[in-house]
């Protein structure tokens, strides 16, 4: 048993993959949603039940890869159900070997926060916004990466 658990400890560290995703309400990731710093920041919302939000993933990936060493930051905001994170969140992350920083925001008032990210936002994900210090765009649709990168280099600009 033990040979098993330290088997896939090792497995973790040597994969990267993600040990704890935090949980946290809209009030304290607000202040992840604006910057005053040099960073451009890629924020999508998203769920694992949601097919078109898991098919656009890689794309995310793929920018957090390629831009990691140009002031671009990656935030994954899974809207799953909290009790879901053991059986679904996690076992997703580390299915995908996803890289960029993931949390999951537990707050049921969406009718309260949804507006506060974007007053044009239905509600409906996946969802993303790109924000640097003198620009915010809001995207409520699917992104191929071509798209992600034209948006990413045009803001870096």
């Amino acid at each position: 048993m033990k040979a098993v658990f330290l088997t896939l400890m090792l497995l973790f560290v040597v994969t990267g993959a993600h040990t704890q995703v935090p949980t946290m309400d809209f009030d304290q990731l607000k202040p992840r949603l604006s910057t005053e710093d040099d960073s451009l920041y890629v924020v999508n919302f998203w769920a694992t039940w949601c097919v078109p939000c898991v098919k656009e993933l890689p794309e995310f990936e793929k920018i957090n890869e390629v831009y990691s060493d140009r002031k671009v930051k990656v935030l994954l905001v899974s809207l799953d159900n909290p009790r879901h994170m053991d059986s679904r969140v996690m076992p997703f992350i580390q299915e995908h070997n996803l890289q960029s920083e993931v949390i999951l925001l537990d707050d049921p008032q969406s009718n309260r926060w949804i507006p506060m990210v974007d007053e044009s936002w239905s509600g409906a994900i996946p969802a993303t916004i790109i924000f640097n210090k003198n620009s915010r765009s809001f995207y409520e649709k699917v992104f191929t990466y071509e798209e992600l990168e034209n948006i990413v280099e045009a803001k870096l600009r």
